[in-house]
């Protein structure tokens, strides 16, 4: 074997793969890059002349024969048919024990399809999810990778390397990360999840729930504008206190530095120059096609989803902002605007916490619909530092899994069920508060509903199976009787029920 073999390898250099790639030289491992038009290679490469461990190749055989065996290649390029192009050409000029990692934002099902194909030809498959953006690929990303445990044992230092670090104590992320000079101690923020398809499942879960978060803090700034009537600037300072606190995240500081930015064009409010309409990649969307496939309640991320195709909409609303009313006849409540905000922060935080029960009962279905073992714990772990939704709150789920490996659900854990008792009131009446002032709150009032279905032992379902049962004979369980046997009322006769099963 060449001595000077690199230790790994990366094809698709646009800035994810770029930054991934100067990320993994940063740690000390030689890595060849490969592009498919050369250009990119070769303008990557002068940019980064005095990047030690980084070699680029025109040609993929010469590119795959530059690496040390077993190979591991990560591959960074868009999802679907691009990724499944590049595995095509890699298969003939592989060796049985070679690693083929796709870090890209694949569906899990494609990658369970994939690792069976890569299998077949005596080749590791890794689905890793990647989170945390182009910062986040560069200096430290969250790192989900789902594979064979040969396949992350060929992978782990690398991964534990280039990953996120957190404090051991604190579970807070470690910044500092530069150039050259990455972060070094602390827990990584990776782990081995799971067999095929689990690590790109965890990180659809993980985007499912980002969306939510971003969702609810718009929800946030939304109300304390039109409610309270506060600025852009006074509200990014509001959003910087609550990151001081339990709201402490990523996406709140980021919220606040966003808030109080000014258009250099115009100097007004950053905020306000940017069009209403938000985009989506589609993780999302999986997320909730995926929780209506298995029966499995998330309305919240829905609703984000929703809200999010709502937005896009733009012509239609303006046209019906000047069409369809809006409540005229309300009383302004008589708190003052410091408890409005007080009760927006206690509405925001309630939200949250019922989002990530939806994400986590969501993924604890799953194991069993895949036959995985999650460890849900680790998972929030990986999660506190790199990814996009990394927050102090995360500690608090990694402890509620520690007390109870087995718990059914966030709402049952004693910190989780202590701080919605506490909060609940100011939720309650902040969701009031929007209804009667016209204002859209789907993921506040859609975790709310989701707590109050979750707590009530009887739901008017019962009605509902009795509809079923009438107009199309779809049975109904009763109530005294064992869960599992069922019956149908023959709706001509009424008084002769028939056990159907």
């Amino acid at each position: 074997m060449n001595s000077s073999a690199s230790e790994i390898g990366l094809i698709g250099l646009a800035v994810m793969g770029q930054n991934l790639a100067l990320n993994i030289a940063d740690h000390g491992f030689g890595i060849s890059v490969f592009n498919r038009t050369f250009s990119k290679t070769q303008a990557f490469l002068e940019e980064n002349q005095t990047t030690k461990n980084l070699v680029g190749f025109e040609n993929i055989n010469e590119f795959v024969d530059s690496l040390a065996r077993p190979r591991k290649i990560v591959i960074m390029v868009q999802a679907g048919a691009a990724t499944d192009a590049v595995i095509e050409s890699l298969i003939p000029l592989l060796e049985d024990g070679d690693i083929v990692i796709d870090g890209g934002n694949a569906k899990w099902t494609d990658t369970i399809d994939r690792e069976k194909r890569l299998r077949t030809n005596n080749l590791h498959f890794v689905g890793s999810g990647v989170s945390g953006g182009e910062e986040g690929a560069r200096f430290g990303p969250s790192l989900m990778p789902g594979c064979s445990l040969d396949a992350w044992e060929g992978i782990k230092d690398i991964w534990m390397s280039i990953s996120a670090k957190v404090d051991p104590g604190t579970g807070k992320p470690i910044e500092g990360a530069k150039p050259g000079h990455p972060v070094s101690g602390g827990v990584s923020c990776t782990a081995y999840i799971g067999t095929d398809g689990s690590g790109h499942y965890v990180k659809m879960v993980h985007n499912g729930i980002e969306y939510g978060d971003m969702q609810m803090i718009c929800e946030a700034f939304h109300l304390m504008s039109r409610i309270t009537k506060l600025s852009p600037l006074e509200t990014g300072k509001i959003f910087d206190r609550w990151n001081d606190g339990e709201l402490d995240s990523f996406l709140v500081e980021i919220t606040g530095d966003i808030l109080k930015q000014t258009d250099p064009r115009t100097g007004k409010p950053f905020v306000e120059i940017v069009m209403d309409a938000a985009g989506q990649k589609g993780t999302g969307k999986w997320t909730s096609v995926n929780a209506l496939d298995m029966g499995v309640p998330a309305p919240t991320v829905a609703e984000a989803v929703f809200a999010r195709c709502l937005s896009a909409v733009k012509e239609e609303r303006v046209f019906a902002a000047k069409t369809l009313s809006g409540p005229v006849d309300f009383h302004d409540t008589e708190d003052s605007v410091d408890q409005i905000v007080e009760a927006i922060r206690d509405a925001l935080y309630c939200s949250k916490i019922c989002s990530y029960a939806q994400g986590f009962q969501l993924m604890r279905e799953a194991q069993k619909e895949y036959g995985w073992k999650l460890n849900f714990g680790e998972i929030a772990q990986i999660w506190r530092g790199g990814c996009i939704i990394r927050a102090a709150f995360l500690q608090k789920i990694t402890e509620a899994y520690q007390h109870d490996p087995h718990l059914s659900n966030l709402l049952l854990d004693d910190y989780f069920k202590n701080s919605i008792e506490k909060y609940q009131a100011n939720w309650r009446k902040v969701v009031s508060l929007a209804v009667a002032h016209g204002i859209p709150i789907p993921t506040f009032s859609s975790a709310l509903a989701y707590y109050d279905g979750y707590r009530h032992e009887s739901l008017p379902q019962n009605l509902l199976q009795a509809q079923r049962d009438y107009f199309g004979a779809h049975t109904y369980e009763r109530v005294d009787e064992p869960r599992g046997k069922h019956f149908h009322l023959d709706w001509l006769h009424p008084e002769r029920p028939e056990f159907a099963s």
